[in-house]
């Protein structure tokens, strides 16, 4: 399992927008081969996380490169402050 966890800071006035879009362009990721989950995460005082999970660094990486994936971020960065800064995990088997 492949995992990358965002935190992004969204534009105060963007935050419904972003979720509307966020919510719609889960629509578009979950068709890639690979895609097992996305999530938006939400603390009390109002941060936010992205969470995506993919079977492999492979899939993940085919995904991340294609022009669906392309189109919805250049979307997303506008409703962000700033460009978020991933981290990328590799689940460990046990």
């Amino acid at each position: 399992m492949f995992i990358v966890i965002s935190d992004i800071q969204i534009k105060p006035d963007s935050v419904v927008n972003f979720k509307k879009w966020f919510s719609e362009s889960n629509k578009t990721i979950s068709k890639f081969d690979g895609f097992v989950n996305r999530r938006l995460l939400e603390t009390k005082d109002g941060k936010h996380r992205v969470l995506v999970e993919f079977e492999n660094l492979e899939k993940f990486s085919k995904m991340h490169q294609s022009p669906e994936h392309e189109k919805l971020h250049s979307l997303a960065i506008s409703y962000m402050e700033k460009l978020p800064e991933p981290k990328f995990y590799t689940v460990s088997s046990q």
